[in-house]
């Protein structure tokens, strides 16, 4: 939806979240629900011990529980009986003309189990739940972001 006078993005919710350093580059996330357990961070080797995920693998987690989750809720809405679901993310790194390295492609492969009872509702959900996912569909589009430093 968009605002009615501006034609921007409605803004319908915000959250934060805290990233703390532990040592190198070993952070704590702490999310903004108390009862969520805090997650640890880290880069692989040679600059990190691989403590846990780091930040792409964060993101690819991110896009693959989102896509999983427009499935299921797909899936629900129509009344499909999804017995489970697998989902696979590959995540390929490239070098920018500086050198730097991006993200270059995210390929998903979701393995869903569905009764083939209802070919026409599980057409259906293949064809709409990728549009309701926040992260792909954000990522996918390019999502505006400040960053400051603060002194």
């Amino acid at each position: 939806m968009e605002d009615r006078q501006t034609g921007a993005p409605e803004k319908v919710g915000r959250f934060s979240i805290t990233v703390d350093q532990v040592q190198d580059y070993e952070f704590r996330v702490k999310f903004d629900k108390e009862h969520v357990q805090d997650l640890m961070t880290d880069e692989p080797p040679p600059l990190g011990h691989e403590k846990g995920p780091n930040a792409s693998r964060l993101l690819a987690a991110a896009v693959g529980n989102c896509l999983s989750a427009s499935l299921v809720f797909c899936a629900r809405k129509v009344r499909l009986d999804l017995r489970g679901l697998h989902t696979e993310v590959a995540f390929q790194y490239v070098r920018n003309e500086k050198g730097r390295l991006r993200v270059g492609k995210i390929e998903v492969v979701i393995s869903p189990q569905f009764d083939e009872g209802q070919p026409e509702k599980i057409q259906r959900c293949v064809e709409l739940f990728e549009d309701y996912c926040t992260v792909s569909q954000s990522v996918r589009a390019g999502i505006p972001m400040s960053v400051s430093v603060k002194r």
